[in-house]
């Protein structure tokens, strides 16, 4: 039997504009998918017992064809990390699949196999893809994702004309608050709104060249341990945000109760619905306000742990 554990993530900077050059910032969280894998009697493959079929499984069966695997298999896994609520679930899924597969082959391990890899496949799953999520879920951490080569390189992604670089970023022990709207915002359509709205005005533009200094400022706060600071540019980022009207009435008002116990609050995501984030030192209060404004709260930590081999006891 081969294991293997993965944690979400959160975005917490750098949402939309990273689709036009500019940097994003993810932490991972304690939150995790685990699976195992072993090879089987059977004369198919089978997810926690029932047949693998794309239409339920199609991270995990792009898992298979990347490697090229044709022997059956028997599938197990069990996962912390609620789907749609901007926690990387998916990639989370697609880099423990991965994981685990390459560990069972006896091939090669390193992050930036799996991390690229991952991104591969859940770019062919969903017809587009950044490699933030992937990155994050097999590096633990921060992550940092830029057109632009900085400090503490880790590796580049390139995919069909465009380039990442991805970057480790330190982090102290942080507190999130994630508070799930219940309103469903497929994120083609937004991203769409965003690019109509940037090509057609400079104001816009300005919006997104904001955002990006948003991000690199964060980093510096990142170190200092600065959680008012990163507060601040939390509740900044979340109105730049809302100017470029990805928000949502329902994100405006689970943001709105959450800074009453936060140093600060923003949606996390594509937007229009799905979730908002909070960053907090009183989860509780922050979770009961959320709860009574008709959102589903997630009280979640950053974490060092990325990609982990050794048992579901040592998550």
């Amino acid at each position: 039997m081969t294991y293997c554990s993965t944690p979400g993530k959160v975005i917490i900077f750098g949402e939309h504009a990273v689709l036009y050059g500019e940097p994003a910032i993810a932490v991972a969280i304690n939150r995790r998918f685990h699976c195992d894998i072993t090879e089987s009697n059977r004369d198919i493959t089978t997810v926690n017992g029932y047949p693998l079929a794309r239409r339920y499984h199609s991270y995990i069966v792009e898992c298979l064809n990347k490697l090229e695997v044709e022997d059956e298999l028997e599938i197990k896994t069990e996962t912390e990390l609620a789907s749609g609520t901007g926690m990387g679930s998916s990639a989370a899924i697609t880099v423990a699949i991965l994981g685990a597969l390459r560990k069972l082959l006896g091939e090669d391990l390193s992050e930036e196999t799996i991390a690229k890899d991952a991104f591969s496949v859940e770019f062919d799953v969903q017809g587009n893809a950044s490699p933030i999520d992937t990155s994050t879920s097999t590096h633990g951490k921060a992550i940092m994702v830029s057109e632009k080569k900085e400090k503490n390189f880790l590796w580049k992604i390139e995919r069909e004309g465009r380039i990442w670089n991805i970057h480790h970023r330190d982090i102290p022990d942080l507190t999130f608050v994630v508070g799930n709207t219940g309103v469903h915002s497929p994120t083609p359509p937004l991203v769409e709104k965003v690019r109509k709205f940037y090509e057609r005005s400079n104001f816009a533009k300005e919006i997104i060249d904001d955002i990006g200094e948003i991000v690199e400022e964060s980093y510096i706060l990142l170190k200092e341990d600065d959680l008012e600071g990163l507060g601040e540019l939390m509740d900044k980022n979340h109105g730049l945000l809302s100017i470029l009207g990805v928000s949502h009435p329902k994100l405006e008002s689970l943001v709105k109760g959450a800074r009453k116990y936060s140093y600060g609050a923003k949606l996390t995501g594509a937007g229009g619905g799905g979730s908002m984030i909070a960053l907090t030192d009183r989860p509780e209060e922050v979770a009961k306000e959320i709860k009574k404004r008709g959102g589903k709260p997630y009280i979640l930590k950053s974490t060092e742990r990325g990609i982990s081999y050794e048992g579901k006891d040592h998550d």
